[in-house]
């Protein structure tokens, strides 16, 4: 049957896509001869696993800026561009300045190789992900010219002796290809190799072939006599590239109870079905090095939860830390060049420092806090990643949702501040980046410095990304899910939630809801009052109206009234009733007045003309007094009521496309906002009623 049409399309489309040279030269073989040619043209194909990781992550590049008065680098391959930013990390660049300064300290070989990298911080903040992003790193960095790797393996045409009936041995842990070069021949080997070599690292051949290799090269030795020669003619180099799938040079190990917990699989274990053609369990080539350790071998090991690990276990730790060997059962110590890298929560991490049998172990640790975000701006980031409009068909999230849910999330994981004057949310606010009165930089990096465990408790992204889902789902027949929505959900899992550990605990985080609650409220409140007061020729002429006022009272001169023509005095009331919208207190007034008028002829010294929009606190004041004198023309309070004529359906129609046009909401959120305020207007007019 012939096939055709779109389905031999797509099959030319990959044919063409799949180019065979990239296959090739990943699978590149050749003589050891061949291999030394190439480690002279380029040196950086021997670097061992902290070079090449290190030098991974700075292939992305970086970039710096400056934070509380210092400077701090943002590495791009924490971006995740390898996924366009699947695994993407965010507010962290502090501690992963950190992780990358212990990455290049171990390839310069000042001493942290010799360290297992322990991440440490709460359930939920982004351990998992950077060790997940490292092993995505290494693996395709491999797949690179630059990042290139080579091994070996034996061969032995028709001799069944030394290597079996396949007539072949590959490396079983993708060793480098120099290690079969004699010990006492490798300084003289090095002093070659590295004239001229221009790379940032000296080539420099550590450690030993594995029991396997050893038992073939002295089996070779042997049979020639000694002639190293002749023996490396047996030898294959091939490239080979790291999968974490495959597992080749990256291992995973991950603790298990304790009755399944069981030494081989970090170590391997013996092959019975081999010990019938080789004889015994202690020929090396009826051992399977194929536990984690050994895989890892070129890459790195990631151990999950590792402090959840039998002692036993940890025990192999400190010899593949420090000493780069492993101890298979029957065996010598085999030499192992990996990253180490562990992550653990912060319970098992007391545990490790009350444990005073453990002292080895946190000797040889360098610990990483990964503390939750503070900064309000990078926490939105994780939720607007996985809320995008493209991810979410046929569902509209209202303007401020995320937001809320991220700030809420935030303020449960700050301290309380010290001083009096500083409320929880305005500490969130500084954090963030925004000014406030009194409070410099300096200020700020003091509120950090005393506020010792921020971040390291608190509500995970994780459980706010949890409950906007479940608003997701729960409120899809209405098309949009709000703040209100999310803050339900938030709240309603507060209940039992498993790490909330005290009631007190669970009363400020719903204090803190209240909280973020009233801040949703102004926000929109504000919105509306921009939206009904977002005519600008009336605000461009308000402006104007009190340009002319200000200038004739700081100038002790008179205005002339525009329809009568008359010359009178400067309208006090005018100019008082847009000052006290942004709490100009009357013995300012004259300070506010001078500084417009002072703004306004710098501007005209430099050739500028003035706009009232480049003035943040003069833009706002006119706003609300637009809005204050617009208010009454256009009666929300008839939202509520259900009751409005044809011209007061346009002037609300008016005010809803501006909500969707200058703000983002579509008709189903401007609508549930304008009924929202609506009612709080309706709330205050039957205060004051009440109150007369």
């Amino acid at each position: 049957m012939a096939t055709g049409g779109k389905n031999s399309d797509i099959i030319s489309m990959i044919t063409k896509l799949h180019r065979v040279e990239d296959y090739k030269n990943l699978h590149w073989e050749g003589h050891f001869s061949d291999y030394l040619d190439l480690v002279k043209k380029n040196p950086g194909i021997t670097r061992n696993a902290f070079q090449r990781m290190y030098d991974m992550i700075m292939s992305f590049g970086t970039r710096t800026y400056t934070e509380y008065k210092k400077e701090v680098t943002h590495y791009n391959f924490f971006d995740d561009p390898i996924d366009n930013g699947k695994d993407a990390v965010f507010g962290l660049d502090v501690q992963l300045m950190k992780l990358a300064n212990f990455l290049r300290s171990a390839a310069l070989g000042y001493g942290t190789e010799k360290r297992v990298l322990l991440l440490h911080g709460p359930v939920g903040s982004a351990k998992s992900t950077i060790a997940r992003l490292l092993k995505k790193g290494v693996e395709q960095y491999s797949y690179k010219d630059e990042g290139a790797l080579y091994t070996f393996e034996w061969f032995d045409e028709g001799n069944t002796e030394i290597l079996g009936s396949t007539y072949r041995l590959e490396s079983p842990m993708n060793e480098e290809p120099l290690l079969l070069i004699p010990t006492e021949l490798r300084g003289q080997v090095e002093e070659e190799l590295n004239r001229g070599n221009k790379s940032s690292y000296k080539i420099k051949i550590a450690g030993e072939l594995s029991p396997p290799c050893r038992f073939v090269y002295q089996k070779l030795m042997d049979r020639y006599n000694g002639d190293w020669e002749k023996i490396v003619k047996h030898v294959r180099v091939n490239r080979f590239v790291l999968s974490e799938k495959d597992r080749v040079g990256i291992g995973t190990f991950q603790p298990k109870d304790e009755k399944n917990q069981d030494s081989t699989e970090l170590t391997g274990d013996i092959n019975y079905r081999k010990i019938a053609e080789y004889g015994s369990d202690s020929d090396p080539r009826a051992f399977n090095f194929d536990g984690e350790f050994q895989v890892a071998n070129r890459g790195m090991i990631e151990f999950v939860e590792v402090l959840k690990l039998d002692v036993a276990f940890l025990y192999d730790l400190l010899g593949a830390s420090q000493e780069h060997v492993v101890k298979p059962k029957k065996f010598a110590q085999t030499y192992i060049d990996e990253v180490i890298i562990g992550h653990t929560n912060e319970p098992e991490f007391r545990k490790l420092q009350n444990n005073e049998f453990m002292e080895a172990l946190r000797d040889r640790t360098v610990k990483i806090d990964v503390p939750y975000i503070t900064k309000l701006h990078e926490e939105i980031k994780i939720y607007e990643k996985d809320f995008a409009t493209d991810k979410i068909k046929g569902l509209a999230i209202a303007p401020h949702t995320v937001k809320m849910a991220a700030m809420w999330a935030v303020l449960t994981r700050l301290e309380q501040p010290k001083k009096a004057d500083l409320a929880l949310l305005q500490k969130l606010k500084l954090y963030d980046g925004k000014s406030l009165s009194g409070y410099t930089e300096d200020n700020v990096k003091e509120l950090r410095k005393e506020a010792l465990r921020e971040g390291l408790d608190g509500i995970s992204a994780r459980y706010v990304q949890d409950k906007i889902s479940n608003a997701l789902v729960k409120y899809s027949h209405l098309g949009c899910i709000n703040p209100f929505m999310v803050f339900n959900e938030l709240e309603g899992g507060l209940r039992n939630h498993a790490l909330i550990s005290s009631e007190e605990k669970r009363r400020n985080y719903k204090e803190m809801l209240s909280i973020v609650r009233q801040e949703y409220e102004d926000i929109i409140k504000n919105e509306v009052q921009r939206a009904i007061s977002a005519d600008e020729s009336a605000i461009s002429n308000l402006c104007a109206n009190y340009i002319d006022n200000v200038k004739a009272y700081t100038q002790k001169e008179k205005v002339r009234n525009q329809y009568t023509g008359q010359v009178e005095e400067p309208d006090e009331r005018l100019m008082r009733s847009i000052e006290e919208k942004i709490d100009i207190p009357e013995s300012r007034k004259d300070d506010f007045r001078r500084e417009i008028m002072n703004y306004i002829g710098a501007l005209a010294i430099e050739g500028k003309k003035f706009d009232y929009k480049t003035n943040e606190r003069l833009h706002k004041a006119l706003e609300l007094k637009l809005f204050e004198d617009q208010k009454d023309s256009i009666k929300l309070s008839s939202l509520v009521s259900n009751v409005m004529d044809k011209s007061m359906q346009e002037k609300i129609d008016v005010v809803k496309a501006r909500l969707i046009k200058d703000f983002g909401y579509d008709e189903i959120s401007a609508s549930d906002v304008l009924n929202y305020v609506a009612s709080i207007y309706a709330r205050g007019d039957a205060k004051e009623k009440d109150n007369k």
